[in-house]
């Protein structure tokens, strides 16, 4: 097979030009998309759990899902009353009279810390996962669907209220991942697909998924002039190897890409992590442009059997060793593409018979370093996390409450964000003091290496040295986002989604040729010398 060398040497090589977007630096919105994601899932909002939110399920619900929900109130009270309850649901998610507390409370150095009327706890969050159904684009879209007729009517004004709290999100600074949660038929069988039919009937059924790809043209349309949106998430928590699933993201990424190919594209990896990685390498090869894709993975440790068999320390041993699967297929996006991996639902929830392997005494502590474990994995290796989740009937939520296990200390934000922007400040300082020293360092020692190993051969380290130049100022932009009030809040961001920021970087540059890879070996190291920097 020939190597990404042998194939580029045929490309018309370009000039670097004085304004490629390289040179430019990162925009508020890149920031936002492309730093590490600590956040929660705003779960049965848009989207009902009856476990969740038992209150909106009157006496008579046959099931647990929102059409159960909403079929059972409308037979109750009729449409204006189920159309005034549900929205009132939805204005109550995060309530206008939240984001100045959380903003302005002394001990709340964060850009989002709901306390629900609880002591005040630390959030430091840049991102809101967002579930939202095929119904919750209004009618229009419920034709020929369960939703058909009067529960339709019920959604009229609910769209405007997802954009509503998108604004209201991004006035704080905080960023929103819409995620496509339930698609009709169902991506799978669970009832927060909205129905309690048990069936995935998305896959293989041709009207669901034209009637799931209308829904994700239309959602990237409005998204594009909806400032704050993250990302679009395709679908949620597909079935195991879903017939044609990967055919129909093909189809979907294309028209979006018509429509923004800016805008991040997270997919289901269909509980199959290994085959979904393979799939984005390969849309995110640095020739194919269109939208970046990154990969929405679910890690739970309590509904298998070989979960239940096993004891927390056990467990928390193998949270350790999680995300293994991307060893070897990251850095180096010129010769295999690239691949960020998004956690988008956890929890600190184990089985019963987990814990009856432990003294009772011993389930806070192990709560805390089950949930600690998966803070430093998740920073570590993925490109951002979502708890699930952040409000249901009965705060705090215990060990599925992101608001009980951040009070607790279990979740936790990176080192990074628990910066002050005093000391952030003094940190961009340093690292603007020593940044020609360490470009000089860095730069000699590309070019010793190779001028040792492969003497009187030609190089473009020109390359290297511009590459080194973006890196070292697209990190410090994230980074003093929040002290250079480019965003609210306390604070330092890392480009979490690293893998595919240097491709964008690379497409970027807009540069050819078969030196590109000193480039990105450039970009990569001029971050890695940032971060040594400020000590994150």
């Amino acid at each position: 097979m020939k190597s990404f060398v042998d194939k580029v040497l045929n490309r018309p090589q370009r000039a670097l030009k004085e304004d490629d977007a390289a040179s430019r630096n990162p925009t508020v919105t890149d920031v936002m998309r492309y730093r590490y994601h600590h956040g929660t899932n705003l779960g049965s909002v848009f989207v009902l759990e009856q476990w969740l939110s038992p209150s909106m399920f009157v006496n008579g619900a046959t099931g647990s899902s929102e059409l159960d929900a909403v079929t059972a109130s409308l037979r109750q009270v009729g449409l204006e009353q189920t159309r005034h309850k549900w929205e009132e649901h939805w204005r109550q998610a995060i309530t206008n009279g939240d984001w100045p507390w959380l903003v302005n409370t002394a001990d709340c150095t964060s850009n989002l810390c709901v306390t629900l009327g609880k002591p005040a706890l630390t959030f430091l969050g840049t991102t809101i996962r967002l579930p939202v159904g095929y119904f919750t684009l209004g009618p229009g879209f419920c034709a020929g669907t369960p939703f058909q007729g009067d529960p339709g009517q019920v959604y009229i004004n609910a769209w405007f209220q997802v954009k509503e709290l998108v604004a209201r999100a991004r006035s704080h600074g905080v960023g929103v991942l819409l995620d496509f949660h339930a698609l009709p038929g169902g991506a799978n069988g669970d009832a927060h697909s909205g129905t309690s039919s048990g069936r995935a009937e998305l896959w293989g059924n041709q009207h669901n998924l034209d009637l799931a790809r209308r829904c994700l043209v239309f959602m990237a349309q409005e998204a594009k002039y909806m400032d704050g949106v993250v990302g679009l998430q395709l679908c949620n928590e597909a079935i195991r190897n879903a017939p044609g699933m990967y055919s129909w993201y093909d189809t979907v990424i294309a028209q979006i890409a018509v429509i923004d190919s800016t805008m991040p594209i997270y997919i289901s990896d269909g509980w199959d992590l290994g085959t979904a990685i393979n799939y984005a390498i390969h849309k995110n090869n640095i020739d194919n442009w269109t939208n970046p894709v990154i990969i929405d993975t679910h890690k739970y440790y309590t509904f298998s059997d070989a979960d239940k068999q096993q004891s927390p320390v056990q467990i928390i041993d193998r949270v350790n060793h999680e995300l293994e699967e991307l060893n070897g297929r990251e850095g180096n996006v010129i010769d295999r593409g690239a691949v960020t991996v998004f956690v988008g639902e956890y929890s600190c929830v184990l089985d019963r018979q987990t814990w009856s392997r432990v003294d009772g005494n011993q389930r806070a502590p192990l709560t805390l370093d089950f949930g600690q474990a998966q803070s430093r994995k998740w920073q570590s290796r993925a490109g951002g996390s979502c708890f699930w989740t952040y409000k249901m009937d009965w705060m705090d939520g215990g060990d599925w409450g992101f608001v009980q296990q951040t009070n607790s200390g279990a979740i936790k934000p990176s080192g990074s964000l628990r910066i002050s922007n005093t000391d952030v400040n003094a940190r961009l300082n340093t690292a603007q003091s020593q940044r020609a020293n360490r470009k000089n360092a860095a730069v000699s020692a590309h070019v010793a290496y190779w001028n040792a190993t492969s003497p009187g051969q030609t190089f473009e380290h020109w390359r290297y040295e511009h590459g080194w130049d973006v890196g070292y100022t697209d990190a410090m932009t994230f980074f003093g986002a929040r002290a250079s009030r480019l965003l609210p809040g306390e604070g330092g961001d890392k480009i979490g989604m690293l893998e595919v920021w240097v491709r964008k970087r690379i497409r970027d540059s807009g540069q050819g040729g078969r030196f590109v890879w000193e480039f990105e070996q450039g970009l990569r190291k001029g971050i890695s010398d940032f971060y040594a920097v400020v000590g994150v």
